[in-house]
Formats: structure tokens, C-alpha cells, sequence
């Protein structure tokens, strides 16, 4: 059998206690160790310099490398990592995941058996169930990451195909769709993406009931400039409710605009849709979950806010990459 080629485990991070987790755990995966872990602290420079866990490498320390990119963003950290490597391979990992203990001799089969045109190799990621209720909104969101085509929680790149495309595109301001922006070039490059063997668990548990809100920052409308409608098909990844937020969202406007020009009837048909939708919103996202009253009075309270959020963060986009040539990227 061949030797399995040399890789670069990049991880950024932004100095959240999971770290540690994560390198322990690549401590601990056995048969093909890295030729480097470099991570790269993103954290912006108001924050305080308490350092990182790196010691949790274990005898992997020696070949830990931290880097500081001073909150650039998910892509220009990961650029900045990857850019260091001298390594044929580039494997990208979130800091809030787990690799399995033979999640190294996997990399291995898979790398081993990547074909020149192969570009990059995704892991099999995989949610632990809770066992003894449904998932909550939080957990659910983390278990979709299961059948994303492109997600770097567990990526391996080439590191040539980097370089010949350029990297992560910096323009998305946070880590969302910067991956499948990447892996898109990729294959408009003519390299191939495949879905290898080894397996990687992200770190599940349930998540504060306000965490749908910063959600919303992820720029969708410099995605679907750059790279068609289609972008959730290719991407495997679950659309949005941007319509039904609109028209919720027009609901309230319109409620406050006949309230204030004294058309009552009016203003009570527009805030009893604005009351239907919003409901419907919350029924729709608390219905699969665990149903405890935490659960349904955090999904009820960010309904409310969620839609005016959403299509605020939209038209930002709208105007902001209004120059966004489909395609270009």
C-alpha cells in the first residue's frame, strides 16, 4: 500500500472553550498524524489576549502553530492559514468539532485514493441524537450540518486548488456560504469534489434560545448574486423563509402606517396576518423540537423578531452587492 500524502490540519477559532476539545481529540486520532496544526486566532483585538488551549495538543504541541488575524472574518483566517502550508493537502476544521479516533487512518484511505483531478475530500459528519427526547432548534441546526455538501467543519482541500483559485472569498463578512463560495470555484476550475470515509462529530448540545438572531447576519443575497438560484440544490442545504418573512414583516409595517392615519378596520386586518404569520412561523419551528415551555417561549419571543431581522439584513445585501456580477466569482 502507498504512502498516504503529508496534510496541514488548519483550525480557526475565535478562542471559544471547545478548542481545547478539538485538540485533544486530533491528539488522540492514530495512523497518520499532521505535518502541522496551525491555528489561527481570529478574535478581534478588543478582545483580551487570554491565550490558547494549545497544550490540549498533547504530543501533537511540537507541531502546533498559532497565528493571529485580528477578527478579519472566517475567510480571511482560513486564507491566512492555509497560505503557510507546505503540505500537497489542507485540511480544514471548525474548532467546535470532535474527530473520531480513527478519524486520521480515514483521512488517510481517503487521501490515498483521491484521483489528480480530485480537488477536495469532505468528511462524514455525525449529530449524536439525544436519547431521550427530540432535538432542540439549536441541535437540529447543528445535525443539518450531516448532509452539507461543502461545510469546513471537515474539509480537505489540495492545496494546489487552493492556490490556483485563490482561496476563501473574503467579501463574505462572516463564516457562511464562504465554503460553498470556494468549493463552487472549485468545480468551475474542473477539479472534483468527494465525500470521503472518515467521520468527525460536531459538538452538540442545546444552544441559547436567542441564537437564531445573530443567524441572520449570513449574507444570502451576495450568494445568490454570485452563484444562481440553484445554490441550495447544489449546496444541500435547506432554503430559507425569506418570502413569508417579507410579507409578515409588511404585515406589521402596513399595521403602524393605518394606526397612524387612523384607518382602524385596516390596521386590525393588517396585525391579525401579522399575528397569523408570526404564529405560523413559530408553530413551524418549535413543532419538531422537545416542546418544553423554555423551548416554545425562546422560538415564540425570536418569531417576533426573526422576519424584520431577516429582510433588514437583505436589503443591506440588496444595496451593498448590487455590483455582484452572477458568475464572477
Amino acid at each position: 500500500m502507498s504512502a498516504a500524502p503529508a496534510y496541514t490540519v488548519v483550525v480557526r477559532t475565535l478562542g471559544r472553550p471547545c478548542l481545547a476539545e478539538c485538540l485533544r481529540a486530533l491528539a488522540a486520532a492514530q495512523g497518520h498524524p499532521p505535518h502541522e496544526v496551525i491555528v489561527v486566532d481570529d478574535r478581534p483585538p478588543t478582545d483580551p489576549d487570554t491565550g490558547l488551549p494549545l497544550e490540549a495538543a498533547g504530543q501533537l504541541l511540537d507541531r502546533v502553530r498559532a497565528l493571529r488575524t485580528g477578527g478579519k472574518g472566517a475567510a480571511a483566517a482560513r486564507n491566512a492559514g492555509w497560505r503557510t502550508v507546505r503540505t500537497p493537502w489542507t485540511v480544514f476544521l471548525d474548532d467546535d468539532v470532535r474527530v473520531l479516533p480513527d478519524w486520521s487512518r480515514g483521512l488517510a484511505d481517503d487521501l490515498r485514493a483521491a484521483g489528480a483531478h480530485v480537488g477536495g475530500i469532505r468528511g462524514r459528519l455525525r449529530v449524536p441524537l439525544p436519547p431521550d427526547r427530540r432535538r432542540a432548534r439549536g441541535e437540529r441546526a447543528i445535525g443539518g450540518l450531516e448532509n452539507a455538501a461543502w461545510t469546513t467543519a471537515d474539509m480537505a482541500y489540495r492545496t494546489a486548488a487552493l492556490i490556483q483559485v485563490g482561496g476563501f472569498e473574503e467579501h463574505f463578512p462572516g463564516a457562511f456560504r464562504e465554503d460553498a463560495g470556494l468549493a463552487r470555484r472549485m468545480e468551475r476550475a474542473g477539479w472534483t469534489l468527494h465525500r470521503g470515509t472518515r467521520l468527525t462529530r460536531p459538538r452538540g448540545g442545546p444552544s441559547h434560545w436567542w441564537a437564531s438572531l445573530p443567524a441572520q447576519r449570513g449574507d444570502q443575497t451576495l450568494t445568490s448574486r454570485l452563484y444562481g438560484p440553484d445554490r441550495w440544490a447544489r449546496a444541500l442545504a435547506t432554503r430559507g423563509r425569506l418570502p413569508g418573512h417579507v410579507a409578515v414583516t409588511g404585515a406589521a409595517l402596513a399595521t403602524a402606517v393605518c394606526a397612524l392615519t387612523g384607518r382602524r378596520r385596516a390596521a386590525a386586518v393588517c396585525a391579525a396576518l401579522w399575528t397569523l404569520g408570526t404564529a405560523e412561523f413559530a408553530v413551524a419551528r418549535f413543532r419538531p423540537g422537545p416542546r418544553t415551555a423554555r423551548e416554545m417561549a425562546g422560538m415564540l419571543g425570536t418569531s417576533v423578531v426573526v422576519p424584520p431581522l431577516a429582510v433588514r439584513q437583505w436589503l443591506r445585501g440588496a444595496v451593498r452587492h448590487r455590483g455582484a456580477v452572477p458568475g464572477a466569482a
